[in-house]
């Protein structure tokens, strides 16, 4: 799998020009998280079929993604509602969910003709058991500590698995073998797989507007099904989003629109999304030797000497126990980390997304009215103004 940073950058180098973006009088900090939702490896007995099969698993940590328990959800939602900010507030995770996942039986029972879906609303697909974990979900957010935002619907761009699933070559037996095992895919085995929104294998990549606005729409769809409500923030898969894909998201009502990592301020592009950018990476499970307390504190303070947000990208697989404990070595992490800034910032302030959004867009339309385009935010001000 393509590094994070890489695929950050490459979409980055595609962007538009980003007007001056929003400054902070105070230290920010946001949680942005991916994956939620989407099944991998079928635990011991997905990962034994698999071995059966002729992989070699174990690689690469991504070998080792299978799917939040009910227990991983409660575990992390304890860590953060320990927590607090300079106004009594828990951080508040924001959760990029997948809605759906395939459909291996029925897949398997078409011959691999079929592209078939199984919506997260109507629970996991074939032998894929996760008793409480749509119950864990909607407690975290009813408890303020989780912010359910839009991920996509498969996560992997679905002409490439039409195209491969039934082929008799290499890549279509890799793909069969996967599925038979209640596997979508492992993305670093077989980039060719694409994302959501972007095709590796064809020119253009990006897909056409037409084709993301009805996959944009879906994924809207599934989401209301799932949470009752409209996705108001969202992050493509891969952070492969273009032009097209901020206006499908417009389009049904997005606000944010969350980027790949960057040291760049949130700011509002034409349409009115507010762009985020992740500033700081928290990925323990990717590389605990890199991702230690030190560096991540380092990383939030040089984000707060420049009156940036620290965004923290930190995918769900951190918090997955099944294959590998992940989980126990980044809450610790992650308890660290809260702690030690709370003890040095005591006007530090814990946002979730559309929070983000209502503060800077207040502040944009007080500055319009008075004739100004001031960028550096008086979050106390700001705040007060949303409430």
């Amino acid at each position: 799998m393509m590094p994070i940073v890489d695929l950050a950058r490459d979409v980055v180098s595609r962007a538009y020009r980003k007007p001056a973006g929003f400054t902070f009088d105070r230290p920010v900090l946001l949680l942005q998280s991916d994956d939620w939702g989407r099944v991998g490896v079928r635990d011991g007995e997905g990962w034994d079929e698999l071995q059966a099969a002729g992989l070699a698993l174990g690689q690469k940590p991504y070998d080792y993604y299978s799917l939040e328990t009910a227990d991983d959800v409660a575990e992390l939602h304890q860590v953060l509602k320990s927590h607090r900010d300079s106004e009594g507030r828990p951080p508040r995770l924001v959760t990029n969910f997948c809605v759906a996942n395939l459909d291996f039986e029925n897949i398997a029972e078409s011959d691999f003709r079929s592209l078939i879906l199984k919506p997260l609303s109507e629970g996991l697909p074939g032998k894929w058991n996760r008793p409480g974990l749509l119950d864990a979900y909607q407690q975290g957010i009813a408890d303020g500590v989780f912010y359910p935002a839009l991920h996509g619907t498969t996560h992997s761009c679905r002409a490439a698995l039409a195209r491969h699933i039934g082929e008799d070559s290499e890549r279509g037996t890799l793909l069969r073998a996967l599925l038979l095992a209640g596997t979508p895919y492992i993305h670093w085995r077989m980039p060719w797989i694409g994302f959501e929104y972007w095709d590796q294998e064809r020119t253009p990549q990006f897909l056409s507007a037409a084709i993301q606005h009805d996959l944009v729409r879906d994924a809207a769809a599934g989401f209301a099904d799932l949470f009752g409500v409209s996705p108001l923030s969202a992050c493509a898969p891969g952070y492969r989003a273009n032009d097209d894909t901020r206006r499908a998201w417009a389009d049904c009502g997005i606000r944010v629109a969350q980027n790949g990592p960057a040291l760049t301020s949130p700011h509002f592009d034409p349409s009115g999304l507010l762009h985020t950018y992740r500033t700081v990476e928290f990925e323990p499970a990717l590389d605990p030797q890199r991702y230690t307390l030190q560096h991540c504190l380092e990383r939030a303070a040089g984000c707060f000497e420049r009156g940036l947000p620290a965004i923290v990208s930190v995918h769900s697989i951190n918090f997955h126990s099944t294959l590998k404990n992940f989980r126990g070595p980044t809450l610790r992490l992650l308890h660290q980390f809260l702690s030690a800034l709370e003890r040095k910032h005591d006007n530090l302030l814990y946002l979730h997304d559309l929070e983000l959004h209502d503060m800077l867009r207040a502040v944009q339309q007080g500055d319009a009215a008075n004739g100004r385009s001031a960028r550096h935010v008086d979050c106390a001000s700001a705040a007060g103004a949303t409430r």
